[in-house]
């Protein structure tokens, strides 16, 4: 099923061919240089189950995205329940992952818009999340790009103090009161 779809990009579901290539985006350590660590294969599986899961649950998830023009999966986009340990939780966050490849070309920001207005329109989410490392810079333009309000800075809960990567800024977008009237007619 194709949830949304922008001029370039196709946010979908999950197909079992979709597996290898996240495997290795997960892998590469560019990728996740604004993460802990690289993820396993065994680890990228259960990522996997777990987003898939969640679209069982809840209807929405992280859509894996395909470049239109040829079919070519690069990574996901989309909604998480988040319960980490903290004063903003639980709430939904809207997130990226996208190969190298795919990088400076403007599709986490076309995907990412997409996905806040299905979520707001569609799904009748009063009000979305975003957060990332204050390091991950690039995250964090696609967030000021997409509308979203800086909120504050945290300690991430799962990342220890020592880490470079334990400073994070929180973002937000509430909906429009238009947005979320338009739902619950």
């Amino acid at each position: 099923m194709i949830y949304l779809e922008t001029a370039r990009l196709r946010l979908r579901n999950w197909v079992e061919t979709d597996l290898e290539p996240f495997r290795q985006l997960n892998a590469d350590e560019e990728v996740m240089t604004y993460f802990p660590k690289t993820l396993s294969k065994d680890e990228t599986d259960t990522f996997y189950r777990s987003i898939l899961s969640e679209f069982q649950e809840c209807g929405f998830g992280l859509y894996a995205v395909e470049v239109k023009e040829n079919q070519e999966f690069i990574g996901f986009i989309g909604f998480h329940r988040a319960n980490l340990e903290s004063d903003f939780t639980p709430c939904i966050e809207i997130g990226w992952r996208l190969k190298k490849a795919a990088w400076g070309k403007g599709y986490a920001t076309e995907g990412a818009e997409a996905c806040l207005h299905y979520g707001f329109k569609e799904l009748g989410f009063p009000k979305v999340y975003s957060w990332t490392a204050e390091i991950n810079k690039p995250s964090s333009n696609v967030m000021n790009k997409i509308g979203m309000q800086f909120i504050k800075m945290f300690n991430h809960p799962k990342v220890g103090l020592d880490s470079a990567l334990c400073r994070h800024v929180l973002y937000t977008k509430v909906a429009q009161q238009e947005d979320y009237v338009f739902k619950n007619k």
